[in-house]
Order: C-alpha cells, then sequence, then structure tokens
C-alpha cells in the first residue's frame, strides 16, 4: 500500500515536470510585456521577495525622515528612477507603459508608502530580477539609497516643497542657453 503511494506521489512529480517542461519548451508560456501574467506569478514573486527582505535583517536608516534627506532623495529619484516610476501629477512614461510587471507608480497612490523603510532600502540596493529593477548598490551611496528609501516611504506625505523639486526640469534645462560664436572664416 505505501509503495502504492509513494509510486504515485513521484508519477505525479514527474509528470508536472513533465507539463512544466511542455509548457515552456513549446512556447505556450506568456513572455511578452502585453502578455497576462502565469497563473500564481505575482503571489510567488511578492513571496519571495517578502521573504529575502525578511531574511536580510536590515537595519534601521541612519539618515533622518526629514525635508532635507527627501530633498536630496528627490534629486537622485528624478535622475534614475522617474523614468520607470513617475513623478507627482505626470502620466506614465513611454518606458513604464511597456515594461513587464508595470513598476508602481510612487506618487500615483500605488507606491511604497505602507512599505518598511527597509523594505524600499533592500530592493533600492539590491534591484529584482526579472522585473526591469535594477540594484544601485555601487551606482549610489548608501546615504543615497536611504534618502531615495525615505522619500518613497513617505511618498504620501512629502512636503510642498520636496513636490516642487520633483516636478521640476533638471537643473541643466533650466539654465539659460548660452550662445555659441559663429565660426570665423579663414582666408590664405
Amino acid at each position: 500500500m505505501l509503495k502504492g503511494v509513494l509510486l504515485g506521489v513521484l508519477l505525479a512529480i514527474v509528470l508536472l515536470a513533465c507539463f512544466v517542461y511542455f509548457y515552456f519548451s513549446t512556447g505556450r508560456a506568456p513572455i511578452a510585456t502585453t502578455d497576462p501574467p502565469m497563473p500564481f506569478e505575482m503571489k510567488l514573486a511578492h513571496m519571495a521577495i517578502d521573504a529575502r527582505v525578511g531574511k536580510q535583517n536590515i537595519p534601521q536608516s541612519p539618515v533622518a525622515a526629514d525635508e532635507k534627506s527627501y530633498l536630496s532623495g528627490a534629486e537622485v529619484y528624478k535622475e534614475q528612477c522617474a523614468v520607470c516610476h513617475g513623478l507627482p501629477d505626470q502620466p506614465k512614461t513611454f518606458i513604464a507603459q511597456g515594461m513587464f510587471p508595470p513598476p508602481p507608480q510612487m506618487f500615483h497612490g500605488m507606491g511604497v508608502s505602507d512599505d518598511p523603510v527597509t523594505e524600499t532600502y533592500w530592493k533600492v540596493e539590491n534591484g529584482i530580477r526579472l522585473t526591469g529593477m535594477p540594484g544601485f548598490k555601487g551606482r549610489l551611496t548608501e546615504t543615497q539609497i536611504w534618502e531615495v528609501s525615505l522619500l518613497l516611504a513617505n511618498s504620501d506625505k512629502i512636503p510642498a516643497s520636496v513636490k516642487t523639486v520633483l516636478i521640476s526640469p533638471p537643473a541643466a534645462q533650466n539654465a539659460a542657453p548660452t550662445s555659441v560664436a559663429a565660426p570665423t572664416k579663414t582666408h590664405p
């Protein structure tokens, strides 16, 4: 009797593995960004992220959650994050529209303001596989990562001054154009 049950379980596992292989190898799996998610894809991804972040034991932020750090975080966010995650009162970019899974739009009601700042820090530092979310460890300083994380964790309650910085064009675009001297002709 026990032999039959074990054989049945083993056969079920082998059949499931064959089905999964067949599903992917014959092109039936949805892989285009416009395809709907695979069954349980989002549930499994969130479960994996939550477990990994919980396992990391990330310390609390050494950066104060104040206007100064929000302003610094806003500058980094505009330069590094806004193209995918959006800006206040701005439509989703074409890049964000073409991504799967769709990146959360941080200032449009669906952000990370309900996540612990340590979880946001982990995501910014390490990135998330198969989502387009890069890891910024080694590209941004630890302070910059904490500033962006604090900004996002408090995105639903940032001061107007920070919102103004977020929606203002980059400094280079604010500068007056310099005049370029016309080339002079030289005669031999």
